[in-house]
């Protein structure tokens, strides 16, 4: 459904984004992470026809952005960090004048309206003062714009931000909905958002794509360690010599005593290398009951810092160092 391919953008001397690639199918939520000034805003108006690039390539349903962008922004709804919207028009007012200009080819505007309210939850405030409005429900008159036309794409841009937490649950529930018949980029800085959201994720930083999985398979993606937590019965000191002898175990620290006679460990192995058999028959041998053994994978938080907290200058083609503004 998405489909870009080698976007590059550069003002003056600082590189926006250096030779983005990648695609999107059709009926998925993706989560588009990364710093502020890494390129996620550069890119998002590239894909929906606001701004050129200097290389590259987007399209939209197999259209062209750039050779075709009437064609192209008609399969795409774009809901910005400020959503557009007129304080003083009522919802009705407001919706009425999106789907005006856009040129909404419908049998009916009063039902075509009716449904993009239903979704986003309006029903309730449908002839109320946009500027009367709670903000969760101002942002939810911006998902509504969004989706007027039925587009087959929708790009959001920051949706939850500045909200309250029953707002914000809200909005994800609204998301998780719309996701159902339609793709979905969702540009955010809010971590937990990803994980309660998409099915995959995207991170740029220093406008190059660093990562690009299911939030569940990240941590492979910055290290092949993996990381176990143990509990194990027995003389600390002792447990600590056998676990370090252990061919397969790169590092070994000790938590702290949990239980009356055991201890937990952090334990991480080599790339590629499975230690729990061996581990569970040496302890075993040695009389040192295992209690507990569980992955301790990183979070979605600690993922994000590692991927962005650097990328080679070598990327970043003429960059100066400076971040761009999107």
């Amino acid at each position: 459904m998405i489909e870009v391919t080698g976007l590059t953008k550069t003002y003056g001397k600082n590189r926006g984004i250096d030779d983005i690639t990648f695609s999107i199918p059709e009926g998925q939520i993706v989560g588009f992470l990364g710093p502020n000034g890494a390129g996620k805003t550069t890119t998002m108006n590239i894909i929906t026809g606001y701004l050129s690039a200097d290389a590259g390539t987007a399209a939209i349903a197999g259209i062209d952005v750039l050779e075709r962008p009437v064609e192209a922004k008609r399969h795409i709804g774009y809901l910005p960090e400020q959503p557009p919207l007129y304080s003083g028009m009522t919802v009705e007012e407001y919706l009425d004048f999106v789907y005006e200009l856009k040129g909404v080819r419908s049998p009916s505007q009063k039902e075509h309206i009716k449904k993009v309210c239903d979704m986003a939850g309006l029903g309730d405030v449908y002839k109320r003062v946009i500027g009367h409005l709670s903000k969760g429900y101002r942002q939810r008159v911006g998902l509504a714009q969004a989706m007027i036309g039925d587009p087959d794409v929708l790009i959001l841009d920051e949706p939850t931000v500045g909200l309250d937490p029953r707002q914000i649950v809200e909005i994800r529930n609204v998301i998780k909905d719309m996701g159902r018949s339609r793709t979905i980029i969702l540009s955010t800085h809010i971590l937990p958002e990803v994980s309660a959201v998409c099915e995959r994720v995207l991170v740029i930083s220093q406008g190059v794509i660093v990562a690009d999985d299911k939030p569940e398979n990240l941590a492979s993606t910055i290290s092949g360690e993996r990381t176990l937590l143990a509990r194990i019965a027995g003389s600390k000191d002792a447990v600590l010599s056998l676990l370090r002898a252990q061919d397969g175990i790169q590092t070994v620290s000790e938590i702290g005593e949990m239980e009356t006679g055991s201890h937990d460990y952090m334990l991480e192995s080599r790339p590629n290398t499975d230690i729990r058999k061996p581990m569970f028959a040496a302890l075993a041998k040695a009389g040192y009951p295992l209690l507990m053994l569980r992955p301790q994978d990183a979070s979605l938080e600690d993922i994000f810092l590692k991927l962005t907290e650097e990328v080679p200058n070598t990327r970043r083609g003429k960059a100066t160092g400076k971040e761009d503004e999107a």
